[in-house]
């Protein structure tokens, strides 16, 4: 198993809560992307390299159909794009103009992406959800991006929903949004995600048989040792 077939193993079975929650214990506030809501309740949790997409207001000299044939546009890029990776696109927010549609997101899906997680909206939902292709998104819009965006670039720093993305950064998507994990951390998440999890699951189950919170959540030195005796010995 390579290094990153590792750590996808890892982070797939790791809530984007107990990421953040581990990051802010190591000073990283700023990880979640804003506005990037699952398109479907029922999508499974994505786990990625960022390949990144940049947008920026319309310019109607450039925000044309005719841009779509561009060597520089939307549909290049899709045919860029790096098999395995969750695409992540700076849409400024922007709600009123879909970025991609059906068309773009069954390319996307047939060419082995996981996921499109964006802080603007898509369009065409129907089809967009018949792609396949998981999507994290602010919502829909019938306007194509032209409509209010400019398309300039692929694989460049971006900032998506507040967040600073590089391309290969790893991205973690659930039912609670899309969050970030800089290369300098993975290991350390990794490490100890899996233990915050177990403590959580456990500190659920004492709560469900009428556990009260002071002392539980987090433990104290007692209830740290009844969790120590519970939890499968390595």
């Amino acid at each position: 198993m390579t290094d990153d077939a590792r750590i996808i193993d890892i982070l797939a079975a790791v809530s984007t809560a107990t990421i953040t929650t581990i990051l802010l214990k190591k000073g990283l506030r700023n990880v979640w992307l804003r506005g990037t809501r699952p398109l479907d309740a029922n999508q499974p949790r994505q786990v990625g390299r960022a390949f990144t997409l940049r947008f920026v207001p319309a310019r109607e000299d450039l925000a044309t159909p005719a841009s779509w044939s561009s060597p520089r546009s939307t549909r290049a890029a899709v045919e860029a794009m790096t098999p395995g990776s969750i695409v992540v696109v700076d849409a400024m927010g922007t709600t009123d103009a879909g970025i991609f549609g059906d068309i773009l997101c069954a390319r996307m899906a047939r060419r082995g992406i996981k996921a499109l997680v964006t802080d603007g909206a898509v369009r065409d939902i129907a089809g967009v959800r018949a792609s396949g292709l998981s999507v994290w998104a602010q919502g829909t819009a019938a306007p194509p991006a032209v409509a209010s965006l400019t398309f300039v670039n692929w694989q460049e720093p971006i900032g998506c929903g507040g967040v600073a993305v590089f391309p290969g950064d790893m991205i973690v998507a659930d039912d609670d949004g899309a969050v970030l994990i800089p290369d300098a951390c993975l290991e350390d998440v990794i490490s100890a995600a899996p233990a915050q999890e177990r403590l959580e699951n456990w500190i659920m189950r004492e709560v469900e048989q009428g556990a009260a919170l002071p002392g539980l959540y987090p433990p104290n030195a007692e209830n740290q040792a009844r969790y120590d005796s519970w939890k499968p010995k390595p």
